[in-house]
């Protein structure tokens, strides 16, 4: 099932009823290419409302770069929501526990099972780190040991938009030292039908764009680049 198509299912509701809308949305992402807004989800647990500067800057690298049309304000959607079902794009991160409850576990199988495509982005960058430990026992329980697996640095998550060779780029934070003072050389995913549907990555991107995006003319490299392929493999594949 693609991402267009999930909506349909996802909430448990009658497909015709969902048709004329479904019918709509889809002239309507003919007409202007894409339509794309940054949801973030907001967990009982933890703290939800990290790198609160990194939208309003991915998003400015989506307006700079591309030719999608964007929703230019951020969108928080608590995860036990049926409104997640109209996010084909979600965003969760945070340093702390994990614990998802009975409402937020159903919405979130759901969700990455039926065509949602959610990016997970571990604050602490540590693959020991409370963060990472309690999502990825999470992700054991709802879907087995072996759910989140490494993508290959060849993926074409690393060729959607902007190119790059050597798998996901380095964040400063990682070369800082900071966390468990490891470059992660990877990403992981839970794949769906040979598609991903949550990307999990233990580099810290969140904090790497947190920053006001005027002052992105300041560094050599615009670092949010990689956001931008993230975001273009999530519409398209």
């Amino acid at each position: 099932m693609d991402r267009k198509a999930f909506l349909r299912t996802a909430a448990g509701v009658a497909a015709a009823a969902l048709a004329p809308w479904a019918e709509l949305r889809a002239l309507t992402l003919q007409r202007r290419r894409a339509d794309f807004t940054f949801t973030r989800l907001q967990y009982a647990s933890g703290d939800w409302d990290v790198d609160q500067r990194m939208p309003a800057n991915l998003l400015n690298s989506l307006i700079e770069y591309t030719t999608v049309v964007v929703d230019t304000r951020e969108r928080v959607v608590p995860l036990a929501s049926t409104a997640v079902y109209d996010a084909p794009f979600a965003y969760l991160a945070g340093h702390r526990l994990v614990q998802f409850t009975p409402k937020e576990r159903d919405v979130f199988v759901r969700y990455v099972t039926n065509g949602g495509f959610l990016f997970v982005d571990d604050c602490n960058h540590d693959i020991d780190g409370l963060f990472a430990k309690s999502f990825e026992a999470q992700m054991a329980e709802l879907f087995g040991p072996q759910a989140l697996q490494k993508i290959p640095n060849n993926h074409s998550l690393y060729r959607s938009f902007f190119t790059f060779k050597d798998g996901p780029p380095t964040s400063a934070l990682e070369l800082n030292g900071w966390g468990d003072d490891l470059v992660h050389d990877y990403l992981k995913a839970f794949t769906v039908d040979g598609r991903i549907a949550l990307l999990y990555s233990n580099k810290d991107y969140g904090c790497e764009w947190d920053y006001d995006y005027r002052n992105k003319r300041f560094l050599a490299e615009d670092n949010t680049k990689f956001g931008v392929n993230i975001v273009m493999h999530a519409m398209t594949s």
